[in-house]
């Protein structure tokens, strides 16, 4: 598994809500840190993904459980 410096919680959450968290996260850690973001909004692995294309922080690896949970990895990008 991979280590990582901050957790969100996005479980029950609907889009919007999981990539603004993941957002919100961002700004809230340095460059080269890691985020697990959990989520069980079927379209999340959409919005994570193109927002992690558009925004250059990479998708280190995704996810998903027969629960229904999909799980992320996210670094954040040297700015």
């Amino acid at each position: 598994m991979i280590e990582f410096d901050l957790e969100v919680n996005a479980i029950g959450l609907h889009c919007p809500l999981p990539l603004l968290r993941l957002k919100k996260a961002l700004s809230e850690i340095e460059a080269g840190e890691i985020i697990k973001l959990t989520a069980t909004d079927p379209a999340a692995h959409l919005d994570i993904g193109v927002y992690s294309e558009q925004s250059g922080h990479p998708l280190l690896k995704f996810l998903k459980q027969d629960s229904g949970e999909q799980i992320f990895y996210i670094e954040k990008k040297a700015s």
